[in-house]
């Protein structure tokens, strides 16, 4: 029995932007949210959506990621096409290929179109596992289907400067995509909008029979990157393949008021940085509240939150924070902060503008200010990272260009 749609989400990704954080975990196994890890949002896409037969393709530092999937993601064994896999690179095309791992994005489906073929789906959902965005992948499929496409890519109007960073696209007055441009350093801009370029979210529904025929195509041609941004995409539309191109702005989100246009590619540590302090404003754009978009975690059974100690600066207190379950907040202070699993925030500590990852302890009187605090370290009693960049930069400490400090997992001083 065939499938309306397979998703197949592209988590693969070493990240090497977003070091140190990636030191030992790939890219969407990064923890965000103070409770989930990145690959979390699309997956709860693809489940809010409907889609329940879903390969998740591996490949850099997966343990962590196969980890988290594995214990967290679990579907009952009784509904054939309700699944969450995971696929490791295993050269499973050897023969053809010799030994190679995952060449590109458009490769690592290929090495993996006997999954395709075992499912017979009409259509493939090809999405990215490393950015943060709610997308209602339904809607964006009947779109698809009512325009009678061979592809359809999810797109976003992103500052010209930025443009660079991605795919740029041209469409007509049909949405129809009339011209692509792969990272340009000059990107085109939306016609009457020289501010603005409409660039590719790494998204795509394609039919199946369209898709193996220009993965096969591309897997013959020793001049590819194998990749869909720079092969597969521009030679579709060069051989005149419907490419149709979705506005994500258009996406409706159930029980989200206004347009759906919150889409963060995180791969920097600021960037990182800067989508986790969107998430501690009063009215976020991005609403992990809404209870007709459910966003499921990891459950870990934690103890709620506590704070304790109310004497005058020895008081346990947080403001305009998330704080994950397993804290004790023990007459420390906690100001705009993403505090994750059971951290302990000792007497007299003042963290600002700070995320914590698991296991964190702050000590008496320690001072944290824009700073990443990786899993598993223990900050000694009066001690200030944030405050003198080229102290923490002496103590082996990444500083960003914007001034955010990281303390590596299990760093130990």
């Amino acid at each position: 029995m065939s499938m309306r749609v397979l998703g197949m989400i592209l988590a693969g990704g070493q990240g090497s932007r977003l070091f140190p954080l990636t030191a030992k975990r790939a890219k969407p196994s990064v923890p965000f949210g103070a409770r989930y890890r990145i690959i979390d949002f699309v997956l709860n896409n693809f489940l809010n959506s409907g889609i329940y037969g879903i390969y998740v393709l591996t490949q850099f530092k997966a343990q962590s990621l196969t980890e988290h999937v594995q214990r967290h993601w679990r579907f009952g064994g009784f509904l054939e096409d309700a699944f969450i896999l995971l696929v490791p690179a295993q050269m499973y095309r050897y023969e053809e290929l010799g030994p190679v791992w995952y060449r590109g994005t458009a490769d690592a489906i290929y090495q993996n179109l006997h999954l395709i073929n075992n499912h017979k789906p009409e259509n493939v959902a090809i999405f990215g596992g490393d950015h943060i965005f709610k997308m209602n992948i339904a809607h964006m499929l009947d779109y698809h289907n009512d325009h009678r496409a061979d592809l359809t890519i999810a797109a976003y109007p992103v500052p010209i400067e930025q443009a660079s960073r991605f795919g740029v696209l041209q469409v007509d007055d049909q949405w129809r995509m009339v011209g692509f441009q792969e990272k340009p350093k000059n990107p085109t801009p939306i016609p009457g909008k020289p501010d603005l370029a409409l660039v590719s979210m790494g998204n795509y529904i394609f039919r199946t029979e369209p898709l193996v025929e220009k993965l096969e195509h591309d897997a013959k041609d020793p001049n590819s990157s194998h990749d869909f941004g720079k092969d597969v995409i521009p030679r579709a539309l060069s051989e005149g393949y419907r490419i149709q191109v979705y506005d994500f702005k258009r996406n409706p989100i159930p029980g989200q008021q206004g347009p759906n246009t919150y889409w963060r590619d995180v791969g920097t540590v600021d960037a990182y940085f800067e989508a986790s302090m969107d998430l501690i404003q009063v009215t976020p754009e991005f609403d992990l509240y809404n209870p007709e978009w459910p966003l499921r975690a990891a459950n870990f059974n934690s103890p709620p939150a506590k704070f304790v100690h109310e004497a005058g600066a020895r008081t346990g207190q947080a403001f305009n924070s998330l704080i994950a379950g397993g804290c004790i907040i023990s007459g420390g202070t906690i100001r705009e902060s993403v505090i994750f699993r059971r951290n302990r925030i000792n007497s007299y500590a003042l963290v600002e503008r700070s995320i914590l990852f698991d296991e964190v302890e702050v000590g008496r009187y320690a001072k944290l200010r824009n700073t990443i605090v990786d899993k598993n370290v223990s900050i000694p009693p009066h001690t200030e990272i944030g405050y003198d960049l080229e102290a923490d930069r002496a103590r082996g400490f990444t500083v960003t260009a914007e001034g955010i400090v990281v303390v590596p997992k299990s760093y130990r001083f």
